[in-house]
């Protein structure tokens, strides 16, 4: 009796449990056969922005050749009055499986889809079977000694890595891929990319080596510069679920660099830990009294979310990461904390704006991750950062960019200044003479406007 393999956030073949779970099933009822799945649900997939689009269907077309192209796709959509439920209960009884197998999800949304098909299959006779995660420790295994979950980093952290993890998984043997209908095909991206993407599990592996080779020793020491290579570039492999963080963790040792690199996906699984104890996390504020805060609105303010979003604030380091995000689907880290705090305590916005726009064009979109991340910066999140440290743009890009390398590097009007100085142009007679724009905003006026509505909100 052959089993279903329901690919979600785990776009690989190595260290994938429930993929294990779905071989080894196959091989007990007799003829080993297993249906490699991933239905599309055709309206959500059209409203993705185009980096988004492309880089699902990279990642798909890589783990289908991975499996001589035996990747069984499945188009739902509301003009064909078709729903993903409907067509994976289709599906298990075309192929005659009894088990639909599944990686277990976390996040709001993979929670609902999962009840839903889980809850359709059960009314056909048909188990969904959920094994693994997409974490190294599962979301809500980690908690204190009442029984509560963290609400900061750092204990979370000992309590995680003390609990520890399995060794990565070997793809199970003697399996062999069917289809049992026809194959709708891979998704097809109805609007265009950035560039060309490259993505899938042997790519991410390659990604992985080079990085160890490149930069993972000084990680704790280069991380942060945003002109440097210093970063893993994982991020996209690990929201696809195209490497798995344990064969990440499984790689590293006791030193800084390698120290640093462990805490760093130990803030995703803390993250990830968050988002599953209070799901409504992801659009609203963990802590509720910042959402009675003072935020602008109005004309004005969605014309200076315009200038956020198109890199036109006038602040360079700001700017570069803004292009940067709309030139690569992805922005160095460090700049993600200094574009969330400027967005925040400077243009005085709400951090959902800022989220919906990360999640928009980012390659590598998480959602607890970026709904978290965002928080910290805000200074609303769990383990946040005080809502009073407000990032300085302009000595950010002198500290982390200081030869102004990165920001000539996304923002052509600058790049006639060849020397720190580009981090304040309008210092210099022919800094705006290219075209670059003036600051939008009083960086000083505008930290002093945010403490005051900060102490406005202590006396409500």
């Amino acid at each position: 009796m052959a089993r279903v393999f329901w690919f979600r956030r785990d776009l690989r073949l190595q260290d994938n449990p429930a993929l294990n779970q779905a071989i080894i099933g196959a091989q007990s009822d007799g003829d080993g056969n297993v249906v490699a799945y991933y239905p599309v649900d055709l309206d959500d997939f059209n409203a993705l922005s185009g980096i988004r689009q492309h880089s699902l269907v990279e990642s798909l077309n890589a783990l289908s050749a991975s499996i001589g192209r035996q990747l069984t796709h499945q188009h739902a959509s509301k003009a064909a009055g078709t729903t993903v439920e409907g067509l994976t209960v289709e599906l298990a009884q075309a192929a005659g499986a009894k088990i639909v197998h599944a990686a277990r999800a976390f996040d709001p949304a993979g929670v609902e889809e999962q009840n839903r098909i889980g809850l359709a299959l059960k009314a056909a006779g048909i188990h969904l079977q959920l094994e693994g995660s997409y974490y190294a420790v599962p979301p809500g295994t980690i908690n204190k000694s009442d029984g509560t979950p963290y609400k900061v980093y750092t204990p979370f952290f000992k309590a995680w890595f003390e609990k520890g993890w399995e060794a990565p998984h070997a793809l199970a043997e003697g399996v062999t891929w069917f289809e049992p209908i026809e194959c709708h095909g891979r998704p097809v991206a109805t609007k265009d990319a950035p560039f060309k993407v490259i993505a899938g599990e042997a790519f991410a592996l390659r990604t992985w080596k080079r990085f160890q080779e490149r930069a993972l020793f000084d990680y704790d020491e280069q991380r942060n510069r945003a002109d440097l290579s210093g970063t893993s570039h994982l991020s996209h492999a690990l929201a696809f679920g195209e490497i798995h963080p344990r064969t990440i963790l499984a790689e590293l040792r006791d030193s800084n660099g390698h120290n640093v690199f462990r805490k760093e996906i130990a803030w995703r699984e803390f993250y990830a830990d968050v988002l599953w104890h209070h799901p409504a996390t992801q659009t609203g504020y963990y802590e509720p009294r910042f959402a009675k805060m003072r935020y602008d609105s109005g004309p004005e303010a969605e014309a200076k979310l315009e200038a956020w979003k198109q890199g036109k604030t006038g602040f360079p380091m700001v700017d570069a990461g803004m292009r940067q995000l709309l030139a690569e689907g992805w922005i160095h880290n460090r700049v993600r904390m200094i574009v969330a705090s400027f967005l925040v305590k400077d243009l005085h916005l709400e951090w959902q704006q800022g989220a919906a726009w990360f999640e928009e064009n980012l390659s590598d979109f998480d959602p607890a991750s970026n709904a978290h991340g965002w928080q910290w910066t805000a200074g609303s999140g769990t383990d946040a950062s005080p809502y009073f440290r407000v990032f300085n743009p302009i000595l950010q890009g002198y500290k982390f960019d200081p030869r102004g390398d990165y920001v000539r590097k996304y923002v052509p009007e600058l790049r006639h200044i060849m020397d720190s100085g580009v981090h304040e142009p309008w210092n210099r007679l022919d800094g705006l003479t290219e075209g670059y724009v003036a600051p939008i905003v009083d960086h000083a006026v505008e930290r002093d406007e945010s403490l005051a509505r900060l102490k406005e909100l202590k006396t409500l």
